[in-house]
């Protein structure tokens, strides 16, 4: 899918940008590079990047021509891939993603928004005061908006939606019968810096959101966008209130999860799982489906599919009220 939110500047010549990441010491035919994206979704002609072995099955599969990887990772891709060896795997990959997307680290109010009586949408959409909608907005049939809520550019919300008051939406794709209550943001970019003594290094972030049909999302939630992938909250699925979701999360269908949980960047939770107030979950973590988390519990590593968890760290169910008589 092209990102409509924003511009690759690429192609570039891969060993511009070897040089450019102080890699020239690794030269390759001047083959044009169109892209930078995730393992997943990479294909021929792009790069991506592999520095965790929970990865590995990803990898085997890749269809990118480079890999930012390290050395002992190298040898789990294919042949179609050529590796580029880094000690800092993760600082390397977001300087490239920097030069194909380079007003993906500003995140600038979008200058374009008019108030909505100025629009294609004054006798379409329902709506409060002080409402603004940004260029090539597309919004369905029987929606409603709040007072002081911005869309910003590109933005697309399907039919039967309703927005609530002081909302904002960037970079965001919304399909049909959803409901975003008072005070949510929705498509910020999300938390990624690398730490340095003098100064961080911002990580862009060009991924985007997508909500699926029949979800609500609760007051003052916050949904960040992708880095190189997406976030996606899947169909049915219910958010209460306060609740934080990081970059590149990915949520199921048909989940509950209450009010002030927080999710770390790019998990993935599976369909049907409920999850009790004030948990958190750590990142690149992957809970299954049907699987019930208590509240207030810490979850800092896999859950496979049917468990029932509570507690700090996360554990089954009986055992943590055993523990607890």
């Amino acid at each position: 899918m092209t990102n409509p939110f924003f511009k690759n500047t690429g192609p570039y010549d891969i060993n511009y940008l070897l040089k450019f990441i102080n890699l020239e010491n690794q030269s390759f035919d001047g083959e044009k590079i169109k892209d930078i994206k995730d393992l997943n979704t990479s294909q021929s002609g792009e790069i991506s990047f592999f520095h965790s072995k929970k990865y590995s099955e990803i990898a085997k599969n890749t269809k990118a021509s480079y890999c930012i990887t390290t050395e002992n990772l190298s040898d789990i891709l294919p042949n179609t891939c050529k590796s580029i060896i880094s000690d800092k795997v993760l600082l390397h990959t977001a300087m490239i993603t920097k030069i194909f997307y380079p007003d993906s680290v500003t995140d600038d109010f979008d200058n374009s928004v008019d108030d909505i009586n100025q629009t294609q949408f004054k006798e379409k959409v329902k709506h409060g005061r002080n409402v603004l909608i940004g260029k090539n907005v597309n919004i369905g049939f029987n929606c409603m908006i709040g007072h002081n809520s911005i869309i910003e550019k590109n933005v697309s919300i399907g039919d039967n939606c309703s927005i609530g008051s002081n909302v904002i939406i960037r970079n965001s794709l919304i399909k049909n019968n959803v409901h975003i209550l008072d005070g949510s943001v929705v498509g910020k970019k999300g938390f990624g810096f690398f730490p340095d003594k003098h100064s961080n290094f911002r990580y862009p972030q060009v991924g985007i959101v997508i909500i699926d049909d029949n979800v609500e999302i609760g007051c003052g939630s916050t949904i960040d966008r992708g880095s190189l992938s997406n976030t996606i909250i899947g169909k049915n699925t219910y958010l209460d209130n306060q609740i934080h979701i990081a970059h590149n999360v990915k949520i199921g269908e048909n989940c509950i999860i209450a009010g002030q949980v927080g999710f770390a960047g790019s998990s993935t939770l599976g369909s049907n799982v409920m999850i009790g107030g004030q948990a958190g979950i750590s990142g690149h973590l992957k809970i299954g489906n049907n699987v019930q988390i208590g509240g207030g519990s810490g979850v800092i590593k896999n859950i496979p599919d049917n468990s029932k968890v509570m507690g700090y760290p996360a554990k089954d169910l009986k055992n943590f009220i055993r523990e607890n008589k």
